[in-house]
């Protein structure tokens, strides 16, 4: 059980307060409710640009990371297609040091062109790194383009198109900045050797004087339900054909969502798993095999991938693994392999909260999901299901018509 206090001050910054007198170090948690698919489809890429304008320094500390390690800390982020998540960890003699670094950038971050174009550089060049002169690097950017038609999930967090970056105006996100970074858009959390009072007092001290942003109008796209099957095929210069199916699935609190997390597990976790055991070793067609889900909060995908090993062909290793997937949702499933699963992710949250910083960014984001009581409810909704349900919903996920296949061939 994870115990937190929760105020919210007048400008609409949701603070959440973890207590741990078990460890010297406090984490400072800052999770924006902005992420890639909140941006314009003409301008995308931002909110991973921000992650990278956001360490650039602000008026009154030009050098954020410089002063974060001068005071025994670490401070890191990342960016998902969700929110955008920023986090520090100190001594607990330093919270006010970390609050006011937050603050600042909050409200007084540098948004200069010299800022801008370095950043802009940074992002490029990730993207040149990671997507396009890495083996199998552009798969996501052509999977989510594949499995979706509307809405903003079809894009990766690193844009549409890196045009979009290049061709970012200081203007354009002085506009996006002013809209999103705003402290009624965001979720703090401090987790450490604190009392709730002393941080309440702090986070008025350093926060509370920030304007409130204009409210947020969110489009809310739906994705149309799939009714035909869709198939895009590419060659490259990679030593392996791979091949990547992906099914459409539930929203992050919906009880359907657990189901799809223990189907992926009972396929693929580990090397005691369904298909490791009879695809890679039994009948040697792929070399690896996985089943997954993108854990994003709307509705996601439930994801196939495959590598092949010589000789064999597309449709006999894609055939394999839609012949596993009629075989979870239509045969019987062991009672010991399925409590196996449970106990699986209960171990694996378990491991997940050990570190203060660990429970701050979990606290920040259920408060982000709207309902941050269901921390301490995850395990149970495990463990409430049922072998028929998850096949009922296996039943009405992985048909042909819902699927969508990349197949990602060798150049000759």
């Amino acid at each position: 059980m994870i115990h937190y206090d929760k105020f919210t001050l007048d400008n609409g910054l949701r603070v959440i307060v973890h207590k741990d007198a078990s460890t010297p170090l406090v984490a400072i948690n800052l999770l924006y409710c902005v992420g890639a698919k909140d941006e314009n489809e003409e301008k995308t890429g931002f909110a991973h640009l921000f992650e990278h304008l956001m360490f650039g320094g602000s008026e009154n500390y030009p050098d954020f990371d410089g002063i974060v390690e001068e005071s025994g800390g670490e401070s890191n982020a990342f960016t998902c297609n969700d929110y955008t998540n920023f986090y520090q960890t100190l001594p607990v003699s330093e919270i006010e040091m970390g609050l006011r670094l937050e603050s600042d950038r909050m409200q007084n971050l540098i948004m200069s062109q010299k800022s801008l174009d370095t950043q802009k550089n940074v992002v490029i060049e990730e993207y040149k790194q990671r997507y396009l002169n890495q083996p199998y690097g552009d798969v996501w950017l052509l999977l989510r383009e594949l499995s979706y038609t509307v809405h903003p999930y079809k894009w990766s967090t690193i844009g549409k198109d890196i045009s979009h970056i290049e061709n970012a105006t200081l203007n354009d996100v002085k506009q996006f900045f002013h809209t999103f970074y705003v402290p009624n858009n965001a979720v703090l959390c401090v987790a450490g050797n604190v009392e709730t009072e002393k941080v309440k007092e702090l986070c008025k001290k350093h926060f509370g004087h920030i304007q409130k942003g204009e409210d947020i109008i969110r489009k809310n796209t739906k994705e149309p339900l799939q009714t035909k099957a869709r198939e895009l095929k590419v060659s490259r210069n990679v030593p392996q054909k791979a091949i990547y199916i992906t099914y459409p699935m539930a929203s992050r609190l919906e009880k359907e969502y657990y189901a799809y997390d223990l189907l992926s597990d009972i396929l693929s976790s580990g090397r005691s798993s369904r298909l490791y055991n009879r695809l890679v070793k039994e009948r040697e067609l792929f070399t690896e095999v996985n089943a997954f889900i993108s854990g994003d909060v709307e509705n996601g995908l439930f994801i196939l991938t495959g590598k092949y090993r010589d000789n064999i062909s597309m449709e006999e290793g894609k055939n394999a693994l839609i012949d596993e997937l009629h075989k979870i949702a239509y045969e019987t499933i062991d009672e010991v392999e399925f409590q196996k699963v449970k106990n699986k992710f209960e171990s694996t949250m378990t491991f997940s909260q050990i570190k203060a910083l660990e429970r701050a960014m979990n606290l920040c984001y259920f408060e982000y999901l709207g309902d941050i009581d269901h921390i301490n409810k995850e395990v149970d909704c495990y463990q409430e299901l049922t072998i028929d349900f998850i096949q009922k919903v296996a039943r009405e996920t992985f048909v042909d018509k819902k699927s969508n296949t990349l197949y990602y061939e060798t150049k000759e």
